[in-house]
């Protein structure tokens, strides 16, 4: 299984994290090409902090007060230059911010620094980024925030931000102060950090390091190197992976809550969200909700569950072990009546083998509305293109 392993031990905000992967080596053209679909020509520069060389980020953007609504037809505006995956993953990741801002000050926000166009960006380049290195894994180390003092648009506020500590809150990473003065981590690079991580440094075992990549911030103080660290590496535990069961049972919420409710366990880190229909005491119809996460993340998603079901208590079967195949995600090219188009997909590997292959289907849905054909129709060549690649892992 290969994973990347981030180290924020000097902290963490959306440039680094896009400079770090890039790095890395997640391909420059494909993110440059991401993020200039928010600002003209974003620049990308090897530098050196304290002796360390890392690829600095540069995005050149006027600020911006944007509602979450702004930002999401920003997003919709760059959507032609964006990989699908990587643009569903920065909804999610200013999905993340925008509840941290709401409970911080309230509904109907407005993001500030993280509203401007070069957060976007940011926020654009490192999915790109993470989504061309096709990991399985992303682990992230103790998060550092820094201390003192930190100047936004809303005054004077003590380090972490309110924002950053509501992200880091539910986001279930470790969090240290670390040892440089000021704000270390942004709510940008806090949001993608949470996004990222799916699986927690305890349970990746043995693994073997095969790179590693800096991303550098601005600032070059003499004492400490600004840069963020990422490293990819296998690791050689089987393919067995850890996580808990969250239950609950509910009689009294609609069908239509309910749905929104798996929907948004899913978009907070869920592995799996599910409903269903049971009979309960006195014969009342009601519902088994089941969430799967990651150890790491059931407290949050716990409490999610008690605030979106009105549940007075969540049953935690902790510690499951659970069979994961071998997996990764690639593209597959196919053709229809002289169209072409490249498509993600899924695919799982047993024994050096592929044995199933699911393409996502909001990419075959959006490509079937732009054709006109119904949906089944697309799925059905996209498998047959699939076929055509054998079964071998490449």
């Amino acid at each position: 299984m290969r994973i990347l392993i981030f180290d924020p031990f000097h902290g963490a905000a959306g440039d680094m994290i896009t400079g770090a992967l890039l790095s890395l080596g997640a391909d420059e053209k494909t993110v440059a090409a991401a993020m200039g679909a928010v600002v003209a020509d974003p620049g990308i520069e090897t530098v050196t902090r304290s002796g360390i060389r890392a690829v600095k980020v540069h995005t050149k953007a006027t600020p911006a007060h944007r509602t979450l609504s702004d930002v999401e037809h920003r997003l919709d505006e760059a959507a032609p230059d964006v990989p699908t995956d990587a643009l569903a993953m920065a909804r999610r990741v200013f999905a993340r911010m925008n509840a941290a801002e709401e409970s911080v000050h309230g509904a109907h926000v407005h993001f500030h620094e993280v509203g401007a166009d070069d957060a976007i960006a940011d926020v654009i380049g490192a999915c790109t980024a993470l989504a061309a290195l096709k990991v399985d894994r992303v682990a992230v180390l103790p998060v550092a925030v820094g201390s003192g003092t930190v100047t936004s648009a809303h005054g004077t506020m003590p380090v972490p931000a309110p924002a950053t500590a509501e992200i880091l809150k539910n986001s279930g990473l470790s969090v240290t102060a670390g040892t440089g003065d000021g704000e270390l981590c942004t709510p940008t690079g806090a949001a993608l950090l949470a996004e990222f991580s799916s699986i927690a440094p305890k349970n990746i075992g043995a693994y073997t390091i095969l790179a590693t990549g800096y991303g550098a911030g601005t600032k070059d103080p003499k004492d400490a190197p600004n840069v963020l660290r990422v490293m990819l590496a296998e690791t050689t535990t089987a393919a067995e992976d850890t996580v808990d069961i969250l239950e609950t049972n509910v009689d009294d919420v609609s069908g239509e809550v309910i749905g929104e409710a798996l929907a948004r366990f899913m978009t907070a880190g869920a592995r799996d969200a599910s409903a269903t229909p049971i009979l309960m005491k006195k014969g009342r119809p009601g519902y088994l909700v089941t969430v799967i996460a990651l150890p790491a993340d059931s407290p949050a998603l716990a409490r999610l569950m008690a605030e979106e079901l009105g549940t007075l208590g969540i049953r935690c079967l902790p510690a499951i072990h659970r069979f994961v195949a071998d997996r990764t995600t690639g593209t597959v090219e196919v053709t229809i009546g002289g169209h072409k188009k490249s498509i993600p997909v899924k695919y799982g590997f047993m024994d050096g083998r592929r044995y199933t292959a699911k393409p996502e289907f909001d990419a075959a849905n959006a490509w079937a509305k732009e054709l006109g054909l119904p949906v089944r129709e697309v799925l059905r060549a996209i498998h047959e293109a699939i076929g055509k690649t054998g079964t071998e892992r490449p």
